[in-house]
């Protein structure tokens, strides 16, 4: 098989890379503008890795790269930006596709193409990644032990010493801007990032994070499928001067638009390597389902704790070679949680020394 990773030597993107050789006998083609770095990093990995370059804002050097490929997996970022670009190159080249898009704003637009997958003859997953991805299955699995659901509280918590990506520094500014959708009393709506902060414990050593409403694509696909009255998301970074210093930005209109935001994550990622972020570096997701069942309340909760790009990367390789062996089969633009099954999934990542935990 081969499997084109689009950013394959990025911060999120080698750990996808890496995964493929690992635990599979894939061909990967790590297809990124960084030709020297990814011909580097396809050296180190061994003759079943290759580089090629791709400009991300080329729609016909992106469709060249993915043709002949069995699968492509969009890891370019920012995904407010790029997401769009990329599954429209996956649809016109026909190759099944599955991303780690964990921007809200795009997301609309990505289910809209459903028809044109659909009629393209591949499946499609947006959001295989740590949050989104784990998250929805961890929702999905707790809701299959309720008669009735009555909230879906997702939580992420993210060490800003986890990370060295720009990307994911514009991703975090995007999802603290402006006002971000979820899911409240059967309806969508759209609420102030930042707002409604609450404490929330995460599993060792991530420990004891501040939270509050950010953009995210779970309250939009969730209610999809899960039948639940309220769908929730809150994240937060620590150490939390990180969220105090995203909240000064948002106050001061330095990251209102895509082009202020490159500008002003470029700023901080400077900085950032200069001085360092601090904190634990670990990241981790917690879910909790809450209903009845048998008409008793009934809450039940998940938890991962784990380094971000393993958290990000892996989901997204277990998907590329499901796609890949066509284990999923359905045609058309899905949510994880509309194709794929928790458990097995969970004890794939188990493989990988990712454990889901109740907590």
């Amino acid at each position: 098989m081969k499997i084109v990773v689009l950013g394959g030597c990025g911060d999120m993107g080698s750990h996808v890379v890496r995964d493929l050789i690992a635990f599979s006998d894939a061909q990967v083609v790590i297809a990124d503008y960084r030709l020297e770095r990814a011909q580097k990093f396809a050296a180190e990995l061994g003759p079943r890795a290759q580089a090629v370059f791709v400009d991300a804002e080329d729609p016909e050097m992106l469709v060249q790269v993915l043709q002949g490929a069995d699968v492509a997996v969009g890891c370019i970022g920012p995904f407010y930006y790029f997401a769009p670009k990329l599954a429209r190159a996956a649809i016109r080249a026909r190759v099944p596709y599955v991303d780690i898009c964990d921007d809200w704003g795009p997301m609309d637009e990505l289910k809209g193409m459903d028809a044109e997958a659909r009629a393209a003859g591949i499946p499609m997953i947006n959001g295989l990644g740590w949050t989104p991805g784990i998250t929805n299955l961890m929702a999905k699995k707790g809701a299959a032990q309720m008669d009735e659901v009555d909230e879906i509280r997702i939580y992420w918590g993210g060490g800003a010493a986890d990370s060295e990506g720009l990307a994911v520094v514009m991703h975090v500014f995007y999802a603290i801007s402006g006002e971000v959708p979820t899911f409240r009393d059967g309806q969508r709506v759209m609420v102030r990032a930042g707002s409604e902060k609450e404490w929330v414990e995460f599993p060792a050593p991530l420990g004891r994070v501040e939270v509050f409403h950010c953009g995210h694509p779970e309250p939009l696909t969730i209610p999809r499928t899960i039948p639940a009255r309220t769908v929730f998301l809150k994240g937060g970074l620590t150490p939390r001067w990180n969220n105090a210093l995203g909240a000064w930005l948002v106050k001061l209109g330095l990251i209102k638009s895509h082009r202020s935001i490159v500008r002003t994550s470029r700023l901080v990622h400077r900085l950032e390597g200069l001085i360092g972020a601090g904190g634990v570096p670990y990241s981790g997701a917690r879910v909790d389902v809450v209903g009845r069942k048998d008409a008793e309340p009934r809450t039940v909760r998940y938890g991962t704790v784990d380094k971000m790009g393993r958290l990000t990367g892996i989901p997204a390789a277990i998907g590329a070679v499901m796609l890949a062996r066509r284990e999923i089969v359905q045609s058309g633009v899905f949510a994880p949680e509309e194709v794929l099954e928790p458990d097995p999934f969970f004890a794939q990542l188990e493989r990988r020394g990712i454990r889901i935990v109740e907590m």
